[in-house]
């Protein structure tokens, strides 16, 4: 599947990578051909494959939950750039 420089400025900008124009020439080709291969397992015809199909034994380990002792919030916050009321504080990311 042929991909464009924009489409790989894009994508390098969504994982915020800064590239030259030599590295979006070269990730264009190593994207393309990795599209490429994809495409190709898309064609594998895994009707008889049923879904959630694992070759582990299935278990699950549980253990009891136990109640214990909390560590005081003293201790909890010790290390805390900035604490207030008993809590972490941090900057604010999403504004009032």
């Amino acid at each position: 599947m042929p991909l464009t420089l924009t489409e790989v400025e894009h994508i390098a900008e969504l994982a915020r990578l800064s590239l030259t124009e030599a590295e979006k020439v070269r990730y264009r080709e190593q994207l393309a051909a990795i599209l490429d291969y994809a495409a190709i397992l898309q064609q594998v015809d895994t009707s008889a494959i049923p879904p959630t199909t694992t070759v582990l034994p299935l278990r699950n380990i549980i253990r009891d939950d136990l109640v214990a002792p909390s560590m005081p919030i003293e201790d909890v916050l010790a290390n805390a750039p900035a604490a207030s009321e008993g809590c972490f504080q941090v900057a604010e990311i999403l504004g009032a």
